[in-house]
């Protein structure tokens, strides 16, 4: 019998797209397609036009910064790592170092790439995610969008790993970044 996992081939035939919604940040498409089965169907995809990138700062003391928020989508308030978009065209260390200043105020003098081109939701969605680690920090004045009304939190990154594994922190931009960190510790 043949191996099926050598197969990289694209089973899905598209025979129609309809655009559906669009604005600054997302662009929806609904397709018509026969899937891999032979069965017709609609296949939603969601286009995001930023690409996702996360910060994971940490001091000297082995402390990070949170930042906590409504997330309008799930109904809930998330503790999570600073993240945003970064929009076509813009530097991916430009936008973690925006993002990271706009959040919490911190600058950063060093910037490492620990995971780059996640895919966050691949069965409904094309965004891609990069994800950094900031260190030698100086603290300043958070700067947030007119959208965001973000609470700030220093905590040890014991406390952080420790609110993974008891469900507290649950965007999985935060939760990979902070696991890889504990993995690499």
């Amino acid at each position: 019998m043949p191996d099926s996992s050598t197969d990289t081939s694209n089973p899905w035939i598209t025979h129609d797209t309809r655009d559906i919604y669009d604005n600054d940040w997302i662009h929806v498409q609904e397709n018509q397609v026969t899937n891999p089965s032979g069965g017709s169907g609609i296949y939603g995809v969601v286009h995001y036009k930023n690409r996702a990138v996360g910060v994971l700062p940490i001091d000297d003391e082995g402390n990070t910064w949170l930042v906590g928020q409504y997330r309008y989508p799930t109904d809930t308030y998330e503790w999570e790592i600073p993240e945003g978009g970064c929009a076509q065209g813009e530097k991916l260390l430009d936008a973690a170092q925006r993002e990271l200043l706009e959040e919490t105020g911190l600058i950063a003098q060093n910037y490492e790439l620990i995971l780059g081109d996640l895919q966050l939701s691949n069965s409904v969605s094309d965004e891609r995610a990069f994800l950094y680690t900031a260190r030698l920090l100086t603290m300043t004045e958070a700067q947030p969008e007119a959208t965001e009304k973000i609470a700030i939190r220093k905590l040890p990154l014991s406390e952080a790993f420790a609110m993974v594994e008891r469900g507290e922190i649950v965007d999985m931009m935060s939760v990979t970044a902070l696991l890889k960190l504990r993995l690499s510790l």
